[in-house]
């Protein structure tokens, strides 16, 4: 089966997060099943200076809003087959994929993005020559308006499949942009692209590919109603039969701590006992008191109100009381970055911040801590948590979306069946955030107790291969129903 893979992100390109790490690894998933798939990413800068110089695939003339535009025909740093959209007046700049360096986003996204979509509706119809895909699978809104594109305005057979990686994101422009993007108006609207008088590139991808995936199988029932559907939860529950959650995985070579080169000591589950020099180590780099029997939490993440660090932040004096040290590593929401700063400032022996990304000190925390904290108010599939288990570094999660499906809750009765993986809490609030912490640390003190939870997460399998053969039997359904 040919199938192409739509992304605005690709890890060891471009990130910003999870989509880049699921897009690196499915791919590649995929392949190693038999599937001829090939990836199509935009020439942002560094995906430009990474591939250097690579042959022409085919030119895009002007089309509407559209200038001309080539595809590089590249190899990503995995190997895979790749088409790279080299447009400079879109990608080629100094800032990240969405955003200038203020955090503010780009005024012209509707058509960087429109431009994305156009090209793999252009791949689909034969422009690179005698490669055609069978199945085009776009991934979140920047790919979203690919199944329009085929459907509406080429009438191409080809089939669609659109990931939703997280619905709060869904490209929503003013409605002058249909001209500019060279979209029907008569798809404008409630049964189409249309979203409360704005185009909504998300919209358009759920009402017109032929199969509509999301990341975990919790996540997918949460959508379908209020409030984590984002005013599209009468879509998706009108195309429930056409829904599924298939669970991401991760990198299990990536995200190994008896391989991982980038943490002080490898361990594995029958060698827990070395797991406490990453931990000194990780106190040595962010300038934490160096104690054992502290108990130290980890957090890698977006600093958003969605991943709930507001929560952790009210909770930090409760926690704190405690024999407790904080790590933080991660960018967002400006407040929250000063709120976090300040409270390091005020703990400085106990509490370490480190604004931005670095994805060596990423693995460092992951290896080092004692907890993982995840208290996100939604969370689509997440991958941390995952990672944390794999290091033997229980999550503290809230139960929602790829949370809830992935951690189980500690309690005597799971420890003693040998399922326990964490700490698990219902409630969106601090105190319930510190009530789960607390359980974990009158349980640290029993070592024996506490290395069965750990081995129990790193023994679970969460690589790509469920996920990759639930994508080839969706592939095969929809090209031979």
């Amino acid at each position: 089966m040919k199938i192409l893979f739509v992304t605005s992100e690709y890890a060891g390109w471009i990130k910003t997060g999870g989509l880049g790490d699921v897009s690196a690894a499915l791919p590649d998933a995929l392949n190693e099943l038999g599937l001829n798939l090939r990836v199509l990413v935009p020439g942002y800068r560094p995906v430009l200076a990474a591939i250097g110089e690579c042959p022409v695939a085919a030119t895009l003339e002007p089309w509407q809003g559209f200038p001309r535009a080539r595809l590089l025909d590249a190899r990503t740093p995995r190997g895979m087959p790749a088409w790279v959209l080299d447009c400079p007046g879109y990608y080629d700049r100094d800032a990240g994929p969405y955003q200038d360096a203020e955090g503010r986003d780009f005024a012209d996204n509707a058509m960087r993005f429109g431009m994305l979509a156009y090209a793999a509706a252009r791949i689909a119809q034969g422009v690179v020559g005698a490669w055609r895909p069978e199945v085009v699978h776009g991934n979140d809104w920047q790919a979203a308006l690919a199944p329009s594109y085929l459907k509406r305005v080429f009438a191409c057979p080809v089939r669609c499949v659109q990931t939703v990686h997280n619905l709060a994101f869904q490209g929503l422009y003013g409605a002058e942009a249909l001209a500019t993007l060279g979209l029907p108006a008569e798809g404008f609207t409630a049964q189409g692209y249309e979203f409360y008088g704005r185009l909504s590139f998300l919209k358009a991808g759920l009402c017109d590919a032929d199969a509509i995936t999301t990341v975990s199988p919790t996540y997918a029932r949460e959508i379908q109603r209020a409030p984590l559907g984002f005013g599209l939860e009468g879509v998706l529950a009108s195309r429930a039969d056409s829904l599924a959650g298939i669970l991401n995985g991760i990198d299990l070579a990536e995200w190994n701590p008896e391989t991982d080169a980038r943490i002080a000591r490898r361990y594995g589950p029958d060698t827990l006992e070395r797991k406490i020099a990453n931990k000194r180590a990780l106190q040595r780099q962010l300038g934490l008191e160096p104690r054992d029997d502290a108990v130290l939490l980890g957090l890698v993440s977006r600093l958003t109100g969605q991943k709930g660090i507001d929560l952790v932040i009210e909770a930090a004096p409760r926690l704190l009381a405690r024999p407790v040290q904080l790590a933080v590593l991660g960018g967002g929401e400006r407040e929250i970055e000063r709120a976090l700063v300040d409270l390091a400032a005020a703990s400085r022996a106990r509490v370490a911040v480190r604004i931005g990304f670095d994805e060596t000190l990423a693995h460092a925390i992951e290896a080092g801590a004692d907890l993982f904290l995840m208290p996100s108010r939604f969370e689509p599939c997440g991958l941390n948590q995952m990672y944390s288990q794999r290091y033997g570094t229980p999550p503290v999660v809230r139960r929602t979306g790829g949370l809830a499906d992935t951690v189980i809750d500690c309690t005597p009765e799971s420890l003693e069946r040998g399922e326990a993986t964490g700490f698990v809490f219902e409630e969106e609030s601090a105190a319930a955030l510190a009530a789960a912490v607390e359980r974990a640390l009158d349980l640290f003190g029993e070592s024996a107790r506490w290395r069965a939870l750990q081995q129990n997460g790193m023994r679970r399998d969460f690589g790509w291969g469920a996920a990759a053969h639930r994508y080839a039997e969706l592939y095969e359904r929809l090209i031979r129903p």
